[in-house]
């Protein structure tokens, strides 16, 4: 199954210079990165996102993250995973741009 991080453009352009983070501040505080499934990244999107232009959205596969990945309930007790660890450029299958258009958020048509 296929997860998804938003990064800031300047996080994306970390994670490309350092080939690893330990993720957003929210990340950092929280102890873990977060990541949504596909049917959760809009909302995640909107959330926390809205307005912002420039953002990345970086693809992994969950199961390549083995036990650092967990499952663990979040809004509205909906199964979120969450990665104990470094987020690192090598577990990024792809990347696509995430403009605003219209005052939303527009995803790959794939995802």
């Amino acid at each position: 199954m296929r997860i998804y991080k938003i990064l800031l453009a300047e996080e994306w352009a970390a994670l490309e210079a350092t080939g690893e983070t330990p993720g957003a501040p929210i990340d950092v505080a929280d102890g873990y990165v977060h990541f949504s499934t596909a049917e959760q990244a809009a909302e995640t999107a909107a959330k926390y996102f809205a307005d912002i232009d420039g953002l990345v959205l970086a693809a992994l596969e969950a199961d390549d993250l083995g036990p650092a990945l967990k499952w663990e309930p979040s809004r509205g007790g909906a199964l979120f995973p969450h990665l104990y660890g470094p987020l690192r450029r090598a577990d990024v299958i792809w990347h696509a741009p995430l403009p605003v258009v219209d005052g939303a958020h527009v995803f790959p048509a794939d995802l």
